[in-house]
């Protein structure tokens, strides 16, 4: 499937993950998914990053701070840091951050929260490093 550019969903998607996680992190992505997740990194890419990331009414700066929120209340940590590295990429301020994950504390409970909080503070301490 194309959009009015020529530009597959498949393609769109790369695009846009490549430049919200970056390249390195995508391409190891696909690296160690080898032949057994190959079909799974595709699915990944034209999914969520071409046919969700891709629409244009959200900035990628409100779906960075909708994923915190559903990350976070997933718990699923490795992504969560992930995603929080993407929000800063996409302009997502500390402050906006810290603010989503309050909400995110009161919806999805104080645990969620309190495991958010720390590797998000975990990963601004090392953006202020680099």
């Amino acid at each position: 499937m194309s959009d009015n550019t020529g530009e597959t969903t498949f393609d769109k998607g790369l695009r846009i993950r490549n430049e919200v996680v970056g390249e390195e992190y995508v391409t190891r992505s696909f690296e160690n998914a080898g032949e057994f997740g190959a079909d799974f990194q595709r699915l990944v890419t034209e999914f969520c990053w071409g046919a969700s990331w891709g629409r244009e009414t959200l900035s990628r700066r409100d779906r960075s701070l909708l994923n915190l929120a559903i990350i976070g209340t997933l718990g699923r940590t490795a992504e969560f840091r992930l995603h929080v590295r993407g929000a800063l990429k996409n302009g997502v301020t500390a402050e906006e951050i810290k603010d989503a994950l309050i909400h995110l504390s009161v919806y999805a409970g104080i645990p969620a929260g309190v495991e958010a909080f720390r590797i998000a503070g975990e990963v601004l301490r090392e953006n202020e490093a680099d």
